[in-house]
């Protein structure tokens, strides 16, 4: 599996993060649904190769360094972008294989996460179930990795030269911005970290571990 690649996550401070997502669960388990989202991702990530999450919140740094990750704090401070930008060409070098991702990927399986990586080549990106958006960006080394993310970052990145990857991965393509989201990734089968949030909120659901 990808033992030559690391991946970069960038993850908001909870409180701020997946504000389209508010009302999906009460209130005050916002925080909690976002950050089991980023350890259901998370879990599937560190099973194939290293991980790097770029973030400033201070829950979510002790979470993910408890599943095998290594936290930078996000020096840029300046967006998404960025702070992608500086995971995977400052932080890890160029000296490796790079690839970013979105940390709300609760349906990711290894096996997608893996097949994605080999499938890079010198740029390339998967693009989200909508066909519009990015879930994934990887570079060679050597590459620099260019993040364009944000509205209609698919196109973006294929403009910039990014090759797209057409494989079938499901759990890989369907992030999670809205209620609706959540619910198509429940119907795909999330991993455990938000299956028991969801359980202990009262609300049965399937539960396939992502790792």
């Amino acid at each position: 599996m990808g033992g030559d690649w690391t991946a970069i996550m960038p993850v908001k401070r909870l409180h701020a993060a997946k504000s389209r997502l508010r009302g999906a669960v009460p209130l005050s388990r916002h925080a909690d649904l976002a950050l089991a989202m980023v350890l259901d991702t998370a879990t599937a990530v560190i099973s194939v190769c290293d991980l790097i999450v770029v973030t400033d919140d201070p829950v979510t740094a002790t979470a993910v360094t408890e599943l095998g990750a290594r936290v930078v704090p996000d020096l840029p401070g300046a967006g998404l972008n960025e702070a992608m930008r500086y995971g995977a060409d400052e932080v890890t070098g160029l000296g490796r294989r790079r690839a970013v991702l979105a940390g709300d990927l609760p349906a990711l399986r290894p096996a997608e996460f893996d097949a994605a990586l080999s499938a890079v080549g010198h740029r390339a990106f998967v693009a989200d179930a909508a066909g519009t958006g990015t879930v994934l960006l990887g570079a060679a080394a050597g590459v620099h990795l260019n993040p364009l993310f944000g509205i209609g970052s698919a196109r973006a990145h294929a403009e910039s030269g990014a090759r797209a990857l057409e494989g079938d991965w499901p759990g890989l393509r369907q992030d999670v911005d809205t209620p609706a989201d959540l619910a198509t990734v429940l119907a795909l089968g999330a991993g455990r970290h938000t299956c028991a949030l969801l359980r202990d909120l009262g609300l049965k659901v399937a539960c396939v571990p992502a790792a």
